[in-house]
């Protein structure tokens, strides 16, 4: 107490009145900085909780946020969300917010925010009524609603061969450079989700920014939401805004809308956590990666899809960056294929060949895809990957002259009809399918 009556009057009227807009009651608590190796703030003790929001100020006046994330008894460790901010020994810490809420309203549709909720757009920060928590609640999966209704996503190839149902949960995995940005932007155009969320976590920040700009000024403006962190930001904020933009999904499912949250790129999420957990003491396990990133991605994942007591529904898609292209020997890719009821792999060789979207559909699937089309077109897919898997495996025996026409007939199907799968499989980034014209053309291409 006697910390908090040495500090400058105005600095206090200030801390109080960010206090009230934050709706946190409880008194200031204030401690000093007593260590910083770069990473981690260890400062005095003080009353708080795990995730409690600080702020650090300097002996010059410039302050900074930060996330607590671990309590001793000699002290308090915390994370700031601006890595160039400069800390010294005795800089004051308060305590600002002792709950991690995110403020939400339908106020948030057409803007873009950062991982803490503040503006990027260059627009006035909107006054919201509503709290949600930023870490979710959990659900019994024994009450959740079944998965039933088709989310038309306007590609052809998806809708006809790899149909996502609302409340699904797809994960796009590639290697760099391969068309997951063109493939999100051709998904969020063409949607018919009512609310569309959009967390770019990692991502270049020209990216961001083109993106962003593309998305808005498209007839999606009106439902979409944006929560951008750009790679040059601290690994804690770009954890805030992958769960802030799940907590802002959460709000409009249970609003009874259909939501669709694109995560672009759950692998930046989990660099993120593997930095954290590095820095905090933890093994590496494999490929550097601690324990706690992967008990971080199931706890993101499962708070989407659909809820127990509400019309409303969270589809969710998740970009993952495959070292490498190793799409087999990633911990990341493992870890979510195994939680998620799907997955798209894209394929370098067909980006290659200037195929867009670069879409591998004999190693993509969707685990629902069964309940929600009928038997006849489960089996026009079935064919259709047959046929492009006997292409693809027998193409350097034809090219070479050691095929012999008529001694398979499936091959036989596929090499003459190779430019029409590839014009079923190639569409324009403009171009829109719904999910019975791609239907009718995957029929009329193998029925």
């Amino acid at each position: 107490m006697d910390t908090v009556l040495s500090m400058d009057t105005n600095f206090i009227d200030k801390a109080i009145a960010r206090l009230k807009v934050r709706r946190v009651s409880k008194a200031i608590y204030c401690a000093s900085v007593i260590g910083y190796d770069g990473r981690i703030i260890e400062c005095s003790n003080f009353p708080c909780a795990i995730g409690s929001i600080c702020e650090i100020v300097g002996k010059s006046g410039s302050s900074s946020t930060g996330e607590v994330i671990r309590i001793k008894e000699q002290g308090v460790e915390i994370v700031p969300h601006e890595i160039n901010f400069r800390v010294q020994i005795s800089d004051q810490v308060y305590l600002i917010d002792d709950a991690q809420n995110v403020e939400v309203g339908p106020e948030l549709l057409g803007r873009v925010i950062d991982g803490l909720g503040n503006p990027l757009d260059n627009r006035a920060k909107p006054t919201f009524s509503d709290l949600v928590s930023l870490n979710g609640t959990t659900q019994n999966p024994f009450e959740r609603k079944p998965i039933k209704d088709i989310l038309d996503v306007g590609i052809r190839s998806i809708n006809a061969l790899l149909t996502i149902g609302c409340g699904q949960r797809i994960g796009i995995i590639s290697g760099s450079g391969v068309g997951k940005s063109v493939l999100l932007s051709m998904i969020t155009k063409s949607s018919n989700a009512d609310v569309i969320v959009i967390a770019l976590i990692g991502e270049r920040g020209r990216e961001v920014a083109s993106f962003s700009s593309e998305i808005l000024s498209s007839h999606s403006q009106e439902k979409v939401v944006i929560v951008a962190v750009p790679a040059d930001r601290s690994p804690l904020l770009r954890i805030q805004g992958a769960k802030r933009a799940t907590s802002i999904a959460e709000y409009f499912r249970s609003k009874g809308k259909r939501v669709l949250l694109i995560m672009d790129s759950l692998t930046r999420v989990a660099h993120a956590q593997r930095e954290i957990g590095l820095a905090l003491g933890e093994q590496p396990t494999s490929r550097g990666y601690p324990p706690s990133v992967i008990s971080l991605l199931p706890n993101l994942i499962e708070r989407t899809g659909n809820s127990s007591n509400e019309t409303g529904s969270i589809t969710s898609i998740y970009t993952v960056l495959a070292d490498g292209d190793e799409i087999n020997n990633d911990p990341v890719v493992d870890t979510a294929r195994a939680i998620l009821d799907g997955h798209i792999i894209l394929s370098r060789d067909l980006a290659q060949q200037g195929i867009y979207p670069a879409i591998d559909v004999t190693q993509s699937i969707s685990r629902i895809m069964g309940k929600l089309v009928d038997e006849t077109t489960i089996i026009h897919s079935m064919k259709l990957r047959k046929y492009i898997s006997k292409y693809i495996e027998n193409r350097d025996l034809f090219l070479m002259g050691g095929y012999v026409k008529g001694q398979d007939p499936d091959l036989d199907y596929a090499l003459q009809y190779w430019p029409q799968i590839l014009s079923f499989l190639n569409q324009p980034e403009n171009e829109k399918s719904d999910v019975a014209n791609s239907i009718k053309s995957l029929k009329e291409l193998v029925g």
